[in-house]
């Protein structure tokens, strides 16, 4: 019998396009929402300093524990929150996704929004509903509420602000989904460097909910790190689905350096 893809792999594998990242050369490059700003020399040499000094002949520390008390200060983790890093957002929507999918499962969102919540969801077998936004871009609470109802979603991915239509929703309306939530709400933060607004501080008030972090729009993209923050009761059981050391140590490193110019990184997504 012939061997081939068309027999072995998912149809719903078969029937996607791989992420592609078109090539800028020679253009002026928008499209990732990256920070353009490189760092000043200063702290570039602290950095060198710092890669020059690394053990790369030695695994990451598994738990990064030291980033992890460095992101707790500068993110204002509240106490009693536990953070999960992960290489990019993108891993962590995996990790959360894989961790849900039982047979049956459903991913719930918005649309427009983050592409990967969707992707995400296909590759790892979990049916994806998406509510489309309101005309100006609002959510539809109504909507949103009613299924919910239909659906009891093991797991809602909001964008806050919203990826790609920038606006922040209201943040009522995001309670009220929370709470009729039947299992996790996660409120993705990527764009808080540009908001302000977070729904950090309400972690203690909604055991179900998690939130969502990147240094990616804060001059870090190239170090892909993301970071989940919330309940011990869900981030234990997330933590399950995590690849060993998947936060190498040259991230670990130069992400810690770098937010002790956290006063530098808020200047720059302010320019």
């Amino acid at each position: 019998m012939a061997k081939n893809p068309e027999d072995i792999i998912r149809g719903e594998i078969l029937a996607l396009k791989a992420y592609h990242v078109p090539d800028a050369s020679g253009l002026i490059k928008l499209d990732a929402m990256e920070n353009p700003y490189r760092l000043p020399e200063t702290v570039r040499g602290e950095l060198a300093a710092v890669a020059g000094n690394a053990e790369i002949n030695r695994y990451p520390d598994p738990g990064a524990q030291r980033l992890k008390a460095r992101l707790r200060t500068v993110l204002r983790v509240p106490a009693g929150a536990e953070l999960l890093l992960g290489n990019g957002s993108d891993e962590i929507i995996q990790m959360l996704t894989m961790a849900v999918a039982r047979p049956g499962a459903v991913v719930l969102g918005v649309e427009p929004a983050f592409v990967m919540f969707r992707m995400i969801a296909t590759l790892c077998g979990v049916r994806f509903s998406g509510v489309p936004l309101r005309a100006d871009f609002a959510l539809d609470t109504a909507a949103m509420l009613a299924a919910i109802e239909a659906e009891r979603p093991a797991l809602i991915f909001i964008a806050y602000p919203n990826n790609p239509t920038g606006n922040l929703f209201d943040a009522a309306a995001i309670e009220a989904i929370i709470a009729a939530a039947p299992g996790i709400v996660v409120v993705d933060e990527a764009y808080h460097a540009f908001a302000q607004q977070s729904f950090m501080d309400r972690l203690a008030r909604h055991p179900n909910l998690l939130v969502m972090r990147t240094l990616s729009k804060s001059g870090l993209a190239g170090l892909r790190l993301g970071i989940l923050a919330g309940a011990s009761a869900w981030l234990a059981h997330i933590d399950k689905v995590r690849l060993p050391y998947n936060v190498n140590v040259l991230t670990q490193l130069a992400a810690d350096k770098v937010l002790q110019h956290e006063a530098l990184l808020d200047e720059q997504a302010a320019a």
